[in-house]
Formats: structure tokens, sequence, C-alpha cells
């Protein structure tokens, strides 16, 4: 790898404690603490983040709330900022500037700060996300197998999508909700899903996704 590829790496750093959210904060006069939740409105907030990391320099410390809460605690608690997950809390020299969470983080809501706050790349970074999409694919070929009726891999996706808190970039997160969209559009149960073959040609529409995960 290059000198300059290696400059253009997105500084990503797990926070397991609260020794190590204070010495991130300290190493970094500008940088973001990341929390991560339990569900996709993660994912869909990291997406969003991660898009604003490809052209802006900005180191983030990411926290798992359930995995890591001391940490977690630590943030609440040395910021005020009552505590959500998802959030991102943008800091200058130790002290919070900005926060957001939950399904405001949206490019609307972080572009002016990042503009304001946060210097741009000379070169479209890379950001080190979670890309495992091992168990979607695994979940399509055994529809496209004849494993699972309509139904049943509808209901199986869109529980295994509700449920993901993975860090996905915004190419992911778009790729993985094409086939059925935003599972919390659905509060009063999958059934409302409809029809598995609602949106097209279900086989069709598999078999092209899983072409372009790879």
């Amino acid at each position: 790898m290059t000198q300059n590829a290696a400059e253009q790496r997105q500084v990503l750093v797990p926070l397991t404690t609260p020794e190590e959210v204070d010495d991130f904060l300290q190493e970094y006069p500008l940088a973001a603490v990341f929390k991560a939740g339990t569900c996709h409105k993660t994912m869909q907030g990291f997406g969003v983040v991660e898009s604003f990391l490809q052209r802006h320099e900005l180191p983030v410390g990411f926290i798992r709330v359930v995995e890591w809460r001391p940490a977690s605690n630590h943030v609440a608690e040395r910021t005020g900022i009552v505590h959500h997950s998802p959030q991102f809390i943008l800091f200058k020299d130790g002290e919070p500037q900005f926060e957001v969470n939950n399904w405001d983080i949206t490019p609307e809501a972080l572009a002016p700060v990042f503009e304001r706050l946060v210097p741009r790349r000379d070169e479209a970074g890379t950001v080190a996300t979670e890309d495992n999409v091992e168990p979607y694919r695994r979940l399509m070929r055994a529809y496209l197998d004849g494993q699972l009726s309509d139904w049943a891999f509808q209901d199986q996706y869109v529980t295994l999508f509700r449920d993901d808190a993975s860090l996905r970039s915004q190419r992911e997160f778009e790729l993985l909700s094409r086939l059925f969209g935003d599972p919390d559009a659905y509060h009063g149960g999958l059934h409302q899903l409809g029809a598995p073959q609602a949106r097209g040609d279900l086989r069709a529409r598999v078999q092209a996704l899983l072409a372009e995960l790879g």
C-alpha cells in the first residue's frame, strides 16, 4: 500500500472502556463517537456517517452499547448528553460540539456540521466497515435452491435485517434494503409486508442482489 493510500484510510477505533474513551478524545483534538445499538437503525445511521467519512478527515470511535456499557455510560456522564443508540457526537478538544440520534442521523443533519467543522480530504478515503454479508448470502442461496418458500424467505430476511446492528457502508445498507424496504415500516407485524412478489419477481430480484453483493 502506498503512503498516500495509508493516509486516506479512515481511523475507526473500538472504545470498550471509559479509559479508552478518554484516551481517544485526548489523542484526537477533533473526533467523533458513534454509539452502536442492537438493530438496523445502527446500520443505517453508520451508513450515513460513513458516506461523509469518505470525504472528510475525522477519527471516529465506536461503542457497542450492550457489550461496552461502561464506555457508553462514561460518554453520557462526561458530556451530559442523554444516551441514545445509534448516536453520533462530534467533539473538539474533548468537548461535545454536536449530537444527533436514531433516525435523525441523516445527510441533511450532518452536511452543514461536516462542512463547517470537519476538514475535507484531499482524496476520497476508505472506511473499514463490518462488511460480512454472508448470513444474507446463505439465506438467499437457500431460497434460490428451493429450501424456503417465498413467505418463509421474506419473514427470515426481514427479521435478519431488522436485527442487524453491523457498522455497514451506505452502499451495503441500500443494497440489503432493496428487497423488502425498511422493516420499521411494518410495526404492526410482518404480515403487513404484503405478498413477497408484490415488488416484482422475487427470484429475479434475489438473484440480482446476490450478484451485486458478490
